[in-house]
């Protein structure tokens, strides 16, 4: 099959209200930014997000929540967004916190096709509240699900019109396990290469996981948050 579209909007098509979708990237490192502006273009609604931070204000998925087009939230981390902070307050978006860790094992799990498996993180919290226990070797677990998406919005460094993709340092993160966990893959990357031309050793996700690539345009690659040091 054809992969390679030209932009983000060829793509829009794909995407219903009410979808839930999982968007890659590490607080805005490695993030689908065309994609996900794409969609802030749109009149998409009722969305359920599954993804490790929620961007900040007016930029990366905090432009979702700032058009109200998000139900629900599956995140780790949100602590950058003080329109999630006061959405959340006021009862206008759903959230369901996950630790870290156990994000992106639910994640793989969903990708490779685990149902459910056990972990220790959350015992005895309000993670642990509705979920199903078990105790192994004398110890307690909680039993997880694992996740799937109806698209996967992720961001790669280069990728051939095959699908294959190649991520660059950190901005492998959460992209390679969503893009299995995906019902449909879209891959947006800074560069596309011709078939044969990536190392096969050193691609990252094989393109039998991507049904749709393009290359992405005018990234603005923010910082979430500056530190700044006096010290030399």
């Amino acid at each position: 099959m054809k992969k390679v579209v030209e932009n983000a909007n060829d793509l829009m098509y794909l995407l219903k209200s009410g979808m839930t979708i999982m968007s890659g990237g590490f607080g805005l490192c490695g993030i689908p930014e065309n994609m996900i502006n794409a969609v802030s273009d749109s009149e998409l609604k009722d969305l359920t997000v599954i993804s490790n931070n929620i961007g900040v204000d007016n930029f990366g998925l905090g432009k979702w929540l700032t058009k109200r087009q998000i139900k629900k939230i599956l995140a780790s981390y949100v602590g950058e967004n003080k329109e999630f902070e006061r959405m959340l307050i006021n009862g206008e978006v759903e959230m369901e916190f996950v630790p870290q860790g156990t994000l992106a094992e639910r994640i793989r799990a969903g990708g490779a096709g685990i149902p459910a498996f056990y972990v220790a993180t959350g015992v005895g919290t309000e993670i642990a509240e509705g979920k199903e226990t078990k105790t192994f070797d004398g110890k307690t677990y909680i039993m997880e699900r694992g996740l799937k998406a109806d698209i996967a919005l992720i961001k790669a460094w280069k990728g051939d019109d095959a699908g294959n993709l190649v991520f660059k340092a950190t901005a492998q993160n959460f992209n390679t396990a969503m893009a299995m966990a995906g019902k449909v893959t879209i891959a947006e990357v800074e560069e596309i290469v011709p078939s044969g031309s990536l190392d096969p050793n050193h691609i990252h996700v094989p393109g039998i996981f991507v049904q749709h690539i393009f290359e992405g345009k005018n990234y603005e690659k923010r910082i979430e948050r500056i530190t700044l040091s006096n010290q030399i």
